[in-house]
């Protein structure tokens, strides 16, 4: 079949090497010395471009170390939107965490290399306050979607209740995951720790919760 989506131009293609070179070169330098410790001007002379340059890819510096933010924010909640048939939120999101334990990637926090990235971002205030924003933009996100497919009344508390109490359970797995693997234990190890953890947390939530917006079976 040939593909209908838009051919990316020389132009768009340009642009997004760009944006790519200067968020890892930024990256490499947060990784070696710390957020707080680079500039802007830093990055730019290394990257070869001009501080109004990186302004106009990233206008934060926070943007650029997570340059994948937005990704990351509407994630949880396209699980839900792309769920199939018989499967509730609840079975989306925790099916996808099992399935990126088992991969060991970024998204379960086991990834190697990734304990060094929440090195740094512990070590700087304004990381950690722009990860506490994100976490609650995706849980707004998944909040928006749940009454969305269930159709729930603008004061029906269960999207708000769901959502949070799923991205807290991501949350609370994933982090300690990294914290696990920060501390010297293998991807195996923190794996096996995150698939237990798991099983324990999901035997306490309830059947409602679990079963909520179970999208009918076709």
């Amino acid at each position: 079949m040939t593909s209908t989506a838009p051919k990316e131009g020389r132009r768009e293609r340009k642009k997004r090497e760009t944006r790519q070179r200067i968020s890892d070169i930024a990256t490499g330098l947060f990784l070696a010395r710390g957020f707080d410790a680079v500039t802007i001007a830093e990055i730019a002379e290394a990257a070869d471009v001009s501080v109004n340059t990186v302004y106009n890819y990233f206008p934060a510096k926070e943007d650029l170390f997570f340059d994948r933010e937005e990704e990351m924010a509407d994630r949880t909640a396209a699980l839900v939107r792309d769920r199939a048939p018989g499967q509730s939120a609840a079975d989306a999101v925790l099916g996808r965490l099992r399935q990126d334990i088992a991969e060991r990637n970024l998204y379960a926090g086991i990834r190697e290399g990734f304990g060094d990235f929440m090195r740094v971002v512990r070590e700087s205030p304004a990381l950690v306050a722009r990860l506490m924003v994100l976490h609650h933009r995706i849980a707004d996100r998944l909040r928006e979607t749940l009454a969305a497919e269930t159709g729930a009344a603008p004061d029906d508390p269960m999207p708000e209740l769901v959502a949070y109490e799923l991205v807290n359970l991501v949350d609370l797995v994933t982090r300690r995951a990294t914290l696990s693997v920060t501390d010297g234990a293998s991807p195996e190890q923190a794996a096996r720790a995150a698939l237990a953890k798991l099983d324990a947390y999901e035997s306490l939530v309830t059947d409602e919760l679990l079963n909520y917006a179970t999208r009918p079976a076709e």
